[in-house]
């Protein structure tokens, strides 16, 4: 690991104001929002429960954005969280989210995207059973583990991806605002719809559950973690922010308005569900304890569709995963290289190819996330990445107090509305959020933890590869007696 010398090429300011709002948009519309819903229905058996932990996970990300929108635009950097820990922090815990986004919330976000995509597509090609699947223990819980088409057009999707993004960052960007556009068209579409069009949809539905409800402060909480999965990419702009015109004016904007709009679909979308569906059919709806039924936004659908519009829906779903696997793809990829650079990574990370794209560290991430893919279901992995990622989205917020007590004379084109009370309410919120995890998902949460505290072996490796290495320089510079 070593860092990179200033005189190779740079990252280049390509991204316009549409195509930073299609990230934010793009990368936070996957998949989430059309699965998730089953899962809390489980947790919680109610469904005004179920939108009310919707609501409760939208504000607190628009919360991080807010803050988010500070520190991106008075540090406007590739990297993201990595430079606003680095900044508030130092190196040590910079580079530990650095190696955690790296090994499991980047690749796991773009697996499971690529799963999500693979979940959606077999709406319309009949995939058959999978070739092998297993279910084996493991510290104590049981992990289901199969492989077949759905895990190889998921690598497929992976690779495929990562190479169009190799091709240069307005590539990139000009391919987000077009995949954007269309699943936000057809998803408002597809909630138009139901709502106003299906015959068995009946607001007594959202008042109302057939099930047994179960809802208490640990069960909120765990239905809050499976949305924050659906709304988790609202941190992933600022990575890509040394390539953002007018960053100082864009980014505030792009996750301000982004955000506001994610809020209304997604608040139309779960009203659709529980006006359309009783509460015991979203609760069977596709999840890990029931791999094989459709998901719960399909189930909606053709209760207007019928199946041959729910084939039609599935295409506007894959549109939607394909939309955020490629934003994921293009500003995951600038984590590593930002660490590269500073020379707390390995060194070939931090290179540009021609197209000014860091390429290998696209690759490296591609790579991993098709062994992710492949690795475990799709409420398992996310369940690593949310919980991993919000020990450090807790972090970097809190960091808006450090800078501004250590660095009070850096310029701050956007301050945080609402500042200190909504960056406040936001660290409360996750750390309620994180204890609740660690209680109710032990395994999950322990994984998360594990991985994170792998990197610092990895990082005391560094620290002494670069003494190492300065020690040497000196030497080799010292004069000649």
């Amino acid at each position: 690991m070593a860092s990179v010398p200033t005189d190779e090429p740079q990252l280049r300011r390509g991204l316009t104001l549409t195509d930073a709002l299609a990230l934010t948009v793009g990368t936070i519309i996957g998949t989430g929002v059309f699965l998730k819903t089953a899962v809390m229905g489980q947790a919680l058996g109610s469904p005004l429960a179920v939108l009310a932990a919707w609501v409760a996970a939208g504000l607190l990300s628009l919360a991080g954005a807010l803050t988010y929108a500070e520190l991106g635009a008075m540090l406007p950097r590739a990297g993201g969280e990595y430079v606003f820990l680095r900044a508030a922090y130092g190196d040590w815990l910079a580079f530990l989210y650095g190696w955690m986004r790296f090994a499991v919330a980047a690749a796991g976000s773009i697996a499971i995207y690529g799963v999500g995509l693979a979940i959606f597509l077999g709406g319309v090609v009949d995939y058959g059973r999978p070739w092998y699947a297993a279910t084996f223990r493991l510290f104590g819980a049981d992990i289901a583990w199969q492989f077949g088409p759905r895990q190889l057009i998921a690598i497929g999707a992976i690779t495929l991806f990562s190479l169009l993004n190799s091709l240069g960052v307005v590539v990139g960007g000009r391919l987000q605002s077009v995949l954007t556009a269309v699943k936000v068209g057809a998803i408002v579409a597809i909630v138009g719809g139901i709502l106003l069009g299906s015959p068995t949809g009946k607001w007594s539905n959202v008042w109302d559950s057939d099930v047994p409800a179960t809802v208490n402060v640990t069960t909120f909480g765990a239905a809050m973690l499976a949305a924050l999965w659906a709304f988790d990419g609202w941190n992933n702009l600022p990575m890509a922010a040394g390539e953002v015109q007018h960053p100082e004016r864009n980014i505030p904007r792009a996750l301000i308005f982004g955000m506001l709009i994610v809020l209304t679909v997604y608040g139309l979308a779960n009203l659709a569900y529980c006006y359309a569906l009783p509460m015991s059919a979203i609760a069977t709806a596709n999840s890990t304890a029931y791999p094989e039924a459709p998901p719960v936004a399909t189930r909606a659908a053709q209760t207007f569709f019928g199946d041959g519009g729910a084939r039609l829906v599935s295409v506007a779903f894959v549109l939607s995963s394909l939309g955020a696997l490629n934003g994921s793809i293009l500003t995951n990829a600038r984590v590593p290289y930002a660490m590269a650079r500073d020379g707390l990574f390995f060194a070939r990370f931090g290179q540009l190819n021609r197209a000014a794209v860091p390429a290998w560290a696209m690759l490296a991430q591609g790579l991993w996330a098709c062994v992710l893919a492949v690795s475990g279901t799709f409420d398992q992995l996310t369940d690593y990445v949310v919980f991993a990622s919000w020990v450090f989205y807790g972090l970097a917020t809190a960091g808006v107090f450090v800078l501004r007590r250590t660095q009070p004379q850096v310029v701050r084109p956007y301050r945080t509305l609402g500042y200190p009370v909504v960056p406040l309410v936001f660290l409360g919120v996750a750390g309620w959020l994180i204890v609740n995890t660690l209680v109710t998902n032990p395994v999950s949460s322990g994984i998360g933890l594990g991985i994170i505290a792998l990197g610092l072996p990895l990082y005391g490796f560094n620290r002494r590869q670069t003494r190492q290495r300065t020690t040497e320089q000196h030497v080799n510079n010292a004069p000649v007696q």
